[in-house]
């Protein structure tokens, strides 16, 4: 079916008291198990490509954006194309041609003031191409890096001996009030809030801060998106849906499936060097991952 937008799959799935499920992917196989997933569970989804998938790929948009296109386009459920995490100006202008309806644009790891008129122009720019755009406040960690004066550093080229980000340090979780000033004054179409979930977990035992988002959904009036949510376990998904969360971004689940699959194959398997045969383990194990997550993600809610 064609394209559709992440905008109208939020609009639909706050109506159901749902939350869209959006995969970031980084291979044809994930983009094949998210959408073999999504049929399978018979709900809608997001396609997510991040810049750091895009510097992956030799700095090239289109080949993957394109490939994410078509099978969308053969899908048998409704899916959009979103693109994640960029810091650069040059994608969001090459966004809309590319096949995305959406953008999330990362500033936030830049101080108050500076986040806000980073985000502020880029939504300017977003809105111009017909791109609806998220944002985010707060910290939710996990992208190796560390925070010195108030900026993001590389882990392993920052100030000496500073500390780690901290999903769970003092000012890193997204406050009520700065966050309504904030998307008032930047114009974003929703916000991504830092509630206790971090990037790139491998384990899921992430707590949320319920109470938190409960604050953040009362007094805001865009839809909220969690990021970091390979590391919350299912209960807590459930909680967070009920609780206001309206898109989920998921990534490093889809990794790990396909990375714990594709090593016992070649374990029980030694001498195949034929990729096919254990690449198709590794996006089997992913379908079965989507399939889950979307499950989770896509039952209703109580009123």
């Amino acid at each position: 079916m064609p394209l559709t937008t992440t905008g109208e799959l939020i609009t639909r799935a706050d109506a159901a008291r749902t939350a869209v499920p959006a995969f970031n992917v980084i291979s044809l196989e994930h983009v094949e198990a998210v959408v073999a997933g999504a049929e399978s569970a018979g709900a809608p989804v997001v396609l997510q490509v991040s810049e750091n998938a895009v510097r992956f790929r030799g700095g090239r948009l289109l080949p993957l954006a394109r490939a994410a296109t078509a099978a969308a386009e053969q899908a048998r459920v409704p899916v959009a194309l979103h693109l994640d995490h960029i810091q650069s100006d040059d994608l969001l202008h090459q966004a809309a041609d590319a096949g995305f309806s959406s953008v999330m644009y990362d500033a936030s790891r830049l101080p108050y003031a500076e986040n806000l008129a980073a985000t502020r122009a880029a939504a300017d720019r977003a809105h111009a191409q017909g791109l609806w755009i998220e944002a985010e406040l707060g910290w939710v960690g996990g992208k190796d890096t560390v925070r010195v004066g108030g900026k993001e550093a590389a882990q392993t080229g920052g100030e000496a001996g500073a500390p780690p980000l901290d999903a769970h340090a003092p000012g890193a979780r997204t406050d009520p009030d700065e966050a309504r000033a904030f998307v008032a004054d930047s114009g974003v179409d929703a916000l991504a809030v830092a509630i206790g979930s971090v990037h790139a977990m491998t384990t899921r035992t992430a707590t949320l801060d319920h109470t938190l988002l409960g604050r953040l959904n009362a007094a805001l009036d865009v839809p909220l998106v969690l990021h970091g949510s390979s590391g919350v376990p299912d209960t807590e998904l459930r909680a967070a849906v009920a609780g206001g969360i309206a898109k989920v971004n998921i990534g490093t689940a889809l990794n790990v499936a396909m990375t714990g699959a594709v090593r016992d194959f070649l374990t029980e398997h030694p001498d195949v060097v034929d990729p096919r045969k254990y690449v198709r383990a590794g996006r089997d194990a992913m379908v079965t991952t989507v399939t889950r997550l979307v499950g989770v993600l896509c039952a209703r809610t109580a009123p």
